[in-house]
């Protein structure tokens, strides 16, 4: 593990504040704005909190990236859940399957600049995005 990445197990809501708090403050410290604070905590609670409600536990994984000049964080939230049986499906505005009111993975695509998930039946999910600043 680099330094500058922090590694938060989630198995309960109060890990999804940790997670969404230790998001916010790397953040901070790369100089993200107030908006942009707000939008990185809410990506961050929202991937979490998918964590708690459909695989009980997994891990947010926060990094620094950089790509040339450009500096931004990046979140990976993984998981040994059941997987999405159908990734198209879970990406579609107002998706939900909890009956939550929560944006959802289409909400957290929307936050960040870049998007990536990969999910498995029975295997688990991997969703990793970035924001620049």
């Amino acid at each position: 593990m680099k330094s500058h990445e922090i590694r938060v197990q989630i198995g309960s809501d109060s890990d999804i504040v940790t997670a969404r708090q230790k998001g916010r403050e790397m953040a901070s410290q790369l100089g993200f704005t107030i908006t942009d604070l707000t939008l990185i905590a809410t990506a961050i609670s929202e991937l979490a909190r998918n964590i708690v409600l459909y695989a009980q536990q997994g891990e947010i994984l926060l990094s620094i990236a950089e790509e040339g000049a450009r500096r931004g964080i990046g979140v990976i939230a993984r998981d040994a859940g059941p997987g999405i049986p159908d990734v198209e499906r879970a990406l579609q505005e107002g998706f939900s399957t909890s009956r939550s009111f929560g944006m959802g993975l289409s909400g957290v695509r929307r936050l960040v600049d870049e998007f990536k998930i990969v999910s498995e039946l029975g295997s688990g999910t991997t969703v990793s995005v970035k924001k620049w600043k």
